[in-house]
């Protein structure tokens, strides 16, 4: 079943990047440009706790969607600066969902300690176990939850944090 949903996902994504490519006529400069971003914004399924570390790096992806639960004794460390649709976005996606996006399962990662360095990162979806440090602006929480604590290396980083559509954290907000 999980196999299905996994191969589901990657046709979905297929699709959405075949028509988005070929929804609008574009000029060989814009079209070269175009092929530079969609590098930057691809999305990275996962099902290990090494691919996760993987594209949680500097050199992964703009989405890192789990696939089931991953545990993992080791620290994870979410940089680099990634773009989506102009924006720079970073998303941690602990669901699964079906064609029409409803979320059909719910995921927890699971590790002693997850820092995120790259601005705009948003937990989705399910949850993360253990505790979260925040090294950068504007760290959000969509429909998930922290299993844990928050900290924030600076009081701007927790200013500009947000629950959003039910977030919720288990333990403190707490500014280092």
């Amino acid at each position: 079943m999980k196999r299905k949903q996994v191969s589901a996902m990657g046709l979905i994504l297929l699709v959405i990047i075949i028509v988005t490519g070929c929804s609008r006529k574009v000029s060989p400069e814009a079209a070269e440009k175009s092929i530079e971003a969609d590098a930057v914004s691809a999305a990275s399924i996962v099902d290990t706790a090494q691919g996760f570390l993987k594209a949680a790096g500097k050199n992964g992806t703009w989405i890192i969607a789990i696939t089931q639960d991953i545990t993992t004794d080791q620290e994870i460390l979410v940089e680099g600066q990634f773009t989506r649709r102009d924006e720079i976005y970073r998303k941690i996606a602990l669901y699964a969902q079906d064609e029409n996006r409803n979320v059909t399962a719910r995921y927890t990662l699971t590790a002693p300690k997850l820092t995120v360095r790259s601005e705009n990162t948003r937990i989705q979806g399910g949850t993360f176990a253990g505790d979260v440090y925040v090294e950068a602006n504007k760290f959000h929480i969509y429909d998930g939850k922290v299993d844990g604590d928050i900290y924030f290396a600076r009081d701007e980083y927790k200013s500009s944090f947000s629950l959003q559509e039910g977030g919720e954290v288990t333990g403190a907000l707490k500014v280092r």
